[in-house]
């Protein structure tokens, strides 16, 4: 090459100025895909002036002048140029997760000059024009872009741009032009001209033809989609709560105090702010713009049915996740009913909640609570009753059995079945062909999971992807578990309930996989200011009570080689104390400091697997973890001169209600633990055969593949910082299911 010539910069920029200036419309820029769509035209239309193209993706063309904008970026990106994106605040961050510009009244920020202000919307057309010109540049751009500004004012036309629903109406912020392209013509002005003169070339974007309109990108959909339900699942209680503030708020200002009082007060006791695990503080002010989410512009019936069934839905437990629905059925109701919305309420009331794993006042109280929009119970008693029963059965199965375990034998999952409660699917469709097969249609099932990891909205790998790595289910994603995380399963959020009757219709490719004929136990804990933990001490949430069993889970830190998150599930034992579990700091603290608390070294050795994607590795048992002395818990009040707080706190540790209690000194339970990343957009899910837990026995995950710096603020192990409380939006969640079998 000359030396002395043009260089790529200066040619890159001459095209582009070309482009500005209407001039080089002989030069041919070979761009896969759009290219060699475009040399497939007939040859007649070389010498035509005008020239019809038709987008059959109204995601582009909804009307051709006002996606305009985003056609010239795209093809001012083809010659090299174009303004840079400016995506004002609404990128969430570990610190800020439900972003900045959410919970404070924030100025408009000032484009900087020669910036494309990037809206949602646009980036959802700029996503799609660039995929139509396979531009894999701009259209991995516009994806990460989209992936990086899940939050809450965003999530839901992204999840409608995902399932097909289409970019939406414009906006206020959507401007008409790209920026530097403001000059040039509109398509509809170029078609006025071009009648007015027959020697204007212009090109004339057509309206497509309804029959033919697609709004669905593959694999790239279903990663936006993904990213969508993830934050669903970890934030849709919290965003419930706002959504009840602004509904209140704003009948109280239609109606007269005293109405608008006695029925606040009235579901006071549903409202998700309720709850001390969600990070709702009625104290601070309410968003300024609060988002539509479950009211009925929000989401549909099926996806609200699909979030508050969700195993991976971050509520407490399912008497909480009864009171979620419940309001949100009340909210919808309120403006107006519909039978196939009641349809989907219905369903979720039978099959959703998992009434077997509550307490018996929690189902008298369920069976006698009326809606009063139609005045009928919200769970049909037959519904109750089986739960009821189903609960009976295992206390029964539990408590009258020897105390001591049978012997285990090694990878023979029937011989470790010590409840002997399991079925396989062989058996089910067999019972199916007994005189009884009208009762055993419609049994639930539930089956029993195998060792897996998986990662739901992954956003790696896509920066510099071609077209075909975008259009890759496996892009940045490293799965052992080969699982549908399209739309028909809510993009992975859909649980694995199931019943006999769909089972026999299955392919019988594992006729041995097992079954439970009980659901798996399911509750959330949360942790906050993890960050600030020692070396390998432990954070507790709070201790649940299932089939005659406490269990909690807590997290550790690890920093030998880097920073690594540990997350376990813990069989507690009857007799030693309580753990405090992890609380924001200065809310439901002790009246009085904790004393400090050491792990007897009589305990059993705890086994710590240690899971990597996409394979799971149980390490060899041979070395106890025992906690180190435990921080003290900050006091309610300290004087002004008093050190920086000792974190992470603690609350009061509370003793659940046990009906009864497992007498067996070793039970065998499957388990799923899915961490919610910081922001929400993804969660790393990890799953466990049943394994046999002795009392005070752990079972979970140390990996790097939870990407500490999704969950925590990480700091250098150089660096030595004050630690300071978190917000309380700013913690880990952790969703776990737990199945005794």
């Amino acid at each position: 090459m000359n030396p002395s010539g043009p260089s790529s910069t200066d040619i890159q920029a001459h095209l582009y100025n070309s482009f500005l200036e209407g001039k080089a419309a002989d030069v041919v820029l070979n761009v896969d895909g759009f290219v060699e769509s475009t040399n497939k035209r007939n040859t007649s239309n070389r010498h035509q002036d005008q020239i019809d193209i038709v987008f059959n993706d109204t995601n582009i063309t909804r009307a051709a002048f006002e996606y305009a904008h985003v056609h010239r970026l795209c093809i001012a990106r083809l010659y090299g140029g174009g303004p840079q994106l400016f995506i004002d605040a609404i990128i969430p961050t570990p610190a800020q997760p439900l972003t900045a510009s959410f919970l404070n009244q924030l100025p408009t920020a000032e484009v900087p000059a020669g910036q494309q202000p990037a809206t949602p919307r646009f980036l959802m057309s700029l996503l799609a024009a660039s995929i139509y010109l396979s531009i894999p540049s701009v259209a991995s751009q516009a994806l990460t872009s989209i992936l990086s500004s899940v939050g809450p004012l965003t999530v839901v036309p992204y999840l409608k741009f995902a399932i097909g629903q289409g970019i939406g109406p414009p906006q206020e912020d959507d401007l008409e032009a790209a920026v530097g392209l403001e000059q040039k013509e509109d398509p509809a002005d170029a078609l006025s001209d071009s009648e007015d003169s027959g020697h204007s070339s212009q090109t004339h974007l057509s309206e497509p033809d309804v029959n033919t309109l697609c709004f669905y990108y593959g694999a790239v959909s279903d990663k936006i989609g993904e990213a969508a339900a993830c934050w669903l699942a970890r934030w849709g209680a919290d965003m419930l709560g706002y959504e009840q503030q602004s509904t209140n708020r704003r009948k109280s200002d239609s109606q007269s105090v005293a109405p608008a009082s006695g029925q606040s007060s009235g579901r006071r006791s549903t409202m998700p702010s309720s709850w001390n695990y969600v990070g709702l503080d009625l104290n601070k002010p309410s968003p300024p713009v609060v988002p539509v989410l479950w009211r009925k512009d929000g989401l549909d019936a099926k996806w609200v049915r699909a979030l508050v069934s969700s195993d991976s839905f971050f509520v407490r437990g399912e008497r909480e996740r009864y009171d979620l629905a419940k309001a949100i059925v009340e909210m919808r109701r309120n403006e107006g009913t519909d039978e196939k919305e009641e349809a989907e309420f219905t369903k979720m009331f039978s099959e959703g909640i998992y009434y077997a794993n509550m307490l018996l006042d929690d189902l008298v109280y369920i069976s006698r609570d009326i809606s009063p929009t139609n005045g009928r119970a919200y769970v049909p008693i037959h519904v109750i009753q089986v739960a009821h029963w189903s609960q009976s059965l295992l206390q029964h199965t539990i408590t009258a059995r020897p105390t001591a375990s049978p012997t285990s034998s090694p990878g023979l999952l029937n011989h470790r079945d010590e409840l002997g409660i399991s079925v396989s699917q062989s058996d089910i469709v067999t019972r199916l062909s007994s005189p009884l097969q009208d009762t055993e249609r419609n049994q639930p099932y539930w089956p029993i999971p195998n060792d897996s990891s998986l990662r739901i909205g992954d956003n790696t790998g896509i920066e510099g992807a071609s077209m075909d790595e975008l259009f890759s289910r496996s892009l940045g994603s490293k799965r052992a578990a080969i699982v549908d995380t399209s739309e028909s399963t809510f993009f992975g959020l859909k649980n694995d309930r199931c019943v006999a009757a769909d089972l026999v219709q299955r392919n019988l490719n594992d006729p041995s996989h097992r079954f439970l004929p009980h659901p798996p136990f399911r509750f959330a804990v949360e942790f906050w200011d993890v960050e600030a933990l020692r070396e390998k001490s432990r954070l507790h949430s709070q201790t649940i009570w299932y089939a005659g069993n406490l269990f909690n889970v807590y997290v550790q830190l690890v920093r030998k080689k880097g920073i690594q998150l540990g997350v376990y599930l813990h069989r507690q034992s009857n007799i030693d104390p309580i753990p405090p579990p992890s609380a924001p700091f200065g809310v439901h603290l002790p009246e009085q400091s904790t004393k400090t608390h050491t792990r007897s070294p009589s305990s059993p050795p705890a086994i710590h697997p240690s899971v990597s994607t996409p394979t799971i590795h149980h390490s060899p048992p041979g070395h106890p973890m025992l906690s180190p002395i435990r921080s003290m818990t900050p006091t309610a009040s300290s004087p002004a001169s008093s050190p920086p707080p000792k974190l992470p706190a603690t609350a009061s540790p509370v003793a659940p209600v046990q009906p009864y209690r497992d007498p067996r000194s070793a039970v065998s339970a499957y388990f799923t633990i899915s961490c919610a990343s910081a922001t929400g957009s993804s969660l790393t899910r990890f799953t466990s055969a049943p394994d046999v837990f002795k009392v005070s026995q752990s079972w979970g995950w140390k990996s790097s593949s939870l990407r500490t710096e999704e969950y925590l603020e990480v700091v250098g192990n150089s660096v030595e910082t004050i630690p300071i409380p978190s917000e309380k939006e700013v913690s880990l969640r952790v969703t776990i299911i737990l199945g005794i079998v």
